[in-house]
């Protein structure tokens, strides 16, 4: 079953203001257990825009549909070369210090596990472990018709090959790893099949109009199961798969905090949301509990 796509929300009432305390995000991390739940917006300051906030690509960009991506080799040549050129930069960026710093809550074992809606990889270079990407990873490119998993980078340079000379300058960069390019751009930019049996590629993220595959799903609902409270870092929680796991916390009485600058659809779930810009409110946080954000693990 997929999901209808969600591109944007808009409150039915006006939204409650948000505040700059980080204490309730402190209390939480002081005892410990906190699941971390991430959106775009920690990864804006890598250089990765998001897509619902102020200059956000929905603005000007609606992203690929798993419908669309599927029924028309047109609409995959498309994806293709503006997934190509977009990941010379997407594969290019690193980690910034809200990475950093959810790792460093991580080493000193205050976090129960972290959740991201993103697809870009930036928390495990910045040192987080096991984390659960809900919508996948551009790093990694999936063959519809045999299943094998393959890597980006690989892709890259088959595209290359049979792309030599393409060069196209791009309007902007996209949070899904593509380039915004005219249809004139786009030319006769050519597709590579699985390299095993022939079949479609796609990158092995969750389009919008897809389902997050269901194991995916039930590890998230053990790991809000298992945590004392929420942490939601980044997101605006319009779509429905990560709000999901707000209203469980929420539901079984654990606290939800939300450190977002803008107000988002889990805001009537939360004890409080704080409105300050992450990689300063995550730095300040780690600042206050004594935490390095490169050094070892606790024990």
């Amino acid at each position: 079953m997929r999901m209808r796509p969600t591109l944007s929300w808009t409150p039915t009432e006006d939204p409650e203001p948000g505040t700059t305390d980080l204490e309730p995000v402190s209390d939480l991390l002081r005892a410990g257990g906190v699941l971390v739940l991430t959106g775009a917006g920690i990864s804006t300051e890598s250089g990765i825009p998001d897509y619902r906030g102020e200059g956000g690509s929905l603005r000007r960009h609606t992203p690929m549909t798993y419908q669309e991506f599927t029924a028309s080799a047109r609409a995959r040549r498309r994806y293709w070369a503006r997934g190509h050129l977009g990941w010379r930069t997407f594969g290019r960026a690193r980690p910034n210090a809200g990475h950093r710093s959810v790792a460093a809550f991580g080493r000193h074992g205050l976090l129960s596990g972290v959740i991201t809606q993103n697809v870009d990889g930036l928390h495990q270079a910045g040192g987080s472990r096991d984390v659960v990407e809900l919508h996948g990873s551009l790093g990694r490119v999936v063959c519809l018709s045999c299943g094998e998993l393959s890597s980006r980078g690989d892709l890259a340079r088959r595209l290359e090959e049979v792309n030599a000379g393409y060069e196209p300058v791009a309007a902007a960069m996209n949070p899904d790893g593509d380039a915004d390019l005219t249809e004139e751009q786009v030319g006769d930019f050519r597709v590579v099949p699985c390299a095993r049996c022939g079949g479609v590629l796609k990158p092995d993220v969750v389009f919008f109009g897809e389902a997050v595959p269901p194991e995916r799903v039930e590890r998230c609902r053990a790991l809000v199961d298992g945590a004392s409270s929420l942490v939601v870092l980044g997101s605006s929680l319009t779509v429905m798969s990560g709000l999901r796991f707000v209203r469980q916390a929420a539901g079984a009485g654990k606290p939800v905090v939300i450190v977002n600058r803008d107000p988002t659809r889990g805001d009537r779930y939360a004890a409080a949301r704080v409105e300050l810009p992450l990689g300063a409110a995550l730095t300040t946080l780690a600042e206050r509990l004594d935490l390095p954000l490169d050094g070892p693990s606790a024990s």
